[in-house]
């Protein structure tokens, strides 16, 4: 009897050693287009995002088609001005080609340990090898200074 007592207090103290890892991010498509590319959600870790550290930003996503290649085009933004862009090979960030289905696209960088603290807008925009819009996608993420900068 002690046991099947002891398992929904072992539930809850799962759950909540995972949930911060469940956290996921809010966003929007760039407009009212039906694209064929849907995104069914986006996990950053480390959220907020901390200058100086490595950040991954996965992008979960299906598409009723096969994709055979293609680009990623990132637009940063902060307090609405642009502040970098970066294009990268879409097989650079998902095995290609991309049955239909879901998939998984992953981006890791490190932002300089200079980046000031704030919420950007982050704007996604996938497109076929042969420049077609796929999906395009808002999503707002936090960066923190690294600790390390003010013990400098």
């Amino acid at each position: 009897m002690a046991i099947s007592q002891a398992q929904p207090l072992l539930l809850l103290l799962i759950s909540l050693f995972f949930l911060p890892s469940l956290h996921a991010t809010s966003f929007s498509y760039c407009d009212k287009r039906l694209d064929p590319v849907k995104v069914t959600g986006i996990k950053i870790s480390p959220d907020p995002v901390v200058s100086g550290k490595a950040a991954t930003f996965k992008i979960l996503g299906s598409t009723g088609e096969d994709i055979s290649g293609g680009e990623v085009v990132i637009s940063v933004y902060l307090f609405g001005i642009p502040v970098h862009t970066e294009t990268h090979d879409l097989c650079d960030e998902t095995a290609c080609p991309v049955a239909s289905g879901n998939f998984v696209l992953s981006h890791s960088q490190t932002l300089p340990s200079i980046t000031p603290p704030g919420t950007y807008t982050l704007k996604m925009t996938i497109r076929d090898k042969n420049g077609g819009r796929l999906t395009c996608i808002k999503f707002k993420f936090k960066i923190e200074l690294s600790s390390s900068v003010f013990a400098s």
